[in-house]
């Protein structure tokens, strides 16, 4: 079967990664357009429209110009779109550090086995917890070192509602979880608050690009 090579990119740019247990280091980041899932909180809206045509092999070969020690691919949501799958793969040959990251809606079972995919799982207050793509549990739990679960929590419900989630599903000890605060929704010092009071074997995170750039700022 032929993989579709080209794409629809809003931006492709370098900057420092901001999230992840990649956060601190200069990555390189091609940002997919579309997506249509309708999360409350989400900051990048811009790229749900528009976007430029590109092929895989010159969206690869502008991330990889860079010289960037990781390569980032996210959106929107880039699973919505076939080529992406062509892309990953392309970078994977290239570059020693790939990673997606995805909304968690869609299954991740096509994505080269070599990229690190960051799952965002929704909680309450994103409006979209009930379109959670369970099936990716599975396969994330079957090859952990590949996968990460980020949390971006917005109140107490959020925590609580997370903290039953992990427990729910086994994912404590098996795998990376990463809770971040909404930038200017949740105040961090209460979420690790939270944390350090429960024990939980989960890595906090702060959104580290909006602290150093103005929050709203693009292509960073």
């Amino acid at each position: 079967m032929n993989e579709r090579r080209d794409i629809l990119v809003s931006e492709i740019f370098h900057s420092i990664q901001g999230e992840s247990t990649h956060a601190g280091w200069p990555c390189a980041f091609i940002r997919l357009a579309g997506c249509g899932h309708g999360c409350r909180f989400c900051d990048t809206a811009y790229a749900e429209v528009g976007g430029v045509p590109m092929t895989v092999e010159a969206a690869a070969e502008r991330a990889l110009s860079f010289g960037a020690p990781c390569i980032e691919v996210t959106g929107g949501e880039p699973l919505l779109q076939p080529g992406v799958h062509a892309l990953l793969e392309l970078l994977c040959d290239r570059c020693p550090n790939v990673l997606l990251e995805t909304g968690g809606f869609l299954p991740v079972d096509r994505v080269d086995p070599r990229v690190l995919v960051i799952l965002d799982i929704k909680p309450p207050s994103s409006g979209v917890s009930g379109r959670n793509c369970l099936g990716n549990l599975e396969i994330a739990l079957d090859s952990p070192g590949r996968f990460e679960f980020k949390f971006v929590l917005a109140s107490r419900e959020d925590y609580l509602w997370a903290r039953e989630f992990i427990s729910a599903n086994g994912l404590a000890g098996r795998c990376t979880i990463l809770f971040g605060p909404v930038y200017g929704e949740l105040d961090p010092e209460r979420l690790a608050a939270w944390i350090l009071e429960d024990r939980l074997p989960v890595r906090m995170q702060l959104q580290l690009h909006k602290h150093i750039w103005h929050p709203e700022a693009r292509g960073v």
